[in-house]
């Protein structure tokens, strides 16, 4: 089966399962052609809650389908390749956050969205990058623990005067980022704006023109003047970028830099998924429960 055949049999599948397809801004071209919301993680898992669908087929990695789970318990979520799950997110753990609270009494806990729903449910709310610096600032205490990115707990220390204890995690795309692709770049493109996204080292935010989340990089994209952007994110998104802005260039900052758990998720298992109702991600209901908590306090603010 080619790529079209493809695409018309998930087509018919999609309407035979009363299903939705979402993808992660980073997902291949072919999938985000075929989505019914792309976006960033918790956009999509709210747009997934929101409609009348009774399947989530999330093209996306794990800790994704997990969100849209806790926040949509009466579908069924399907994630095309269980495989599919976030390096950052895996560097810690339920168990550890819990060792690691004790040695810090008292102090609140605010969890990157990027965790595993039992990170979640250990957390006291949940923040994206977007919204990290307006989650801390609502919190009175003066101390507060992060997890899992160190690279984004150090972009919100700049802009807050609390203090930031983070966890020693990363997302390896964005922590690669070095001051070389950002001289590189500029060389390369005298004339072209840089951006970055927060999960990105210190000295590559500081060189930069803009630090902004998936979401804000494609609202940005719409309304800049600028012609030529230099992305510093995971390459995926360019595709989107390109194809919502025609008349404007954008250029990966270092290329190459790719997700390759994003990547896991083709077509072929995109059809699989929906023919087979498998694999399907479920939360626990005492998890489930826990990290609802969290990430309402977040969606209230």
């Amino acid at each position: 089966m080619d790529l079209e055949e493809l695409k018309v049999k998930i087509l018919e599948l999609k309407e035979k399962r009363r299903a939705i397809i979402v993808a992660h801004n980073y997902q291949l071209p072919e999938i985000q052609d075929i989505a019914d919301f792309i976006g960033d993680s918790l956009e999509l898992s709210r747009q997934a809650s929101r409609v009348e669908a009774d399947v989530i087929v999330f093209c996306g990695v794990h800790f994704m389908a997990e969100t849209a789970a806790i926040l949509a318990p009466d579908k069924i979520v399907l994630l095309p390749d269980l495989n599919a799950g976030c390096p950052m997110a895996a560097m810690i753990r339920a168990d550890e956050l819990r060792e690691w609270k004790k040695n810090y009494p008292g102090r609140p806990v605010v969890c990157y969205i990027n965790t595993t729903a039992a990170v979640k449910a250990e957390a006291d709310i949940c923040c994206t990058s977007s919204n990290a610096i307006e989650v801390v600032n609502s919190l009175a205490a003066e101390e507060i623990l992060f997890v899992p990115d160190k690279n984004l707990g150090s972009y919100i220390q700049r802009h807050v005067s609390k203090r930031i204890i983070s966890w020693n995690g990363f997302c390896y795309v964005h922590h690669h980022f070095s001051l070389g692709d950002i001289r590189r770049s500029r060389a390369q493109y005298p004339t072209a704006q840089i951006w970055v996204h927060p999960e990105s080292p210190p000295e590559v935010i500081d060189e930069a023109d803009l630090v902004l989340s998936t979401g804000k990089m494609v609202k940005e994209a719409r309304n800049t003047n600028h012609q030529e952007i230099i992305v510093g994110t995971e390459e995926g998104i360019i595709y989107r970028l390109k194809k919502e802005n025609p008349e404007k260039n954008f250029y990966p900052l270092r290329p190459g830099s790719l997700c390759f758990n994003m990547k896991k998720i083709t077509l072929d298992k995109v059809y699989r998924a929906l023919e087979s109702m498998e694999p399907q991600v479920k939360v626990p209901p005492e998890i489930r429960e826990k990290a609802l908590g969290a990430i309402e306090k977040m969606i209230s603010l």
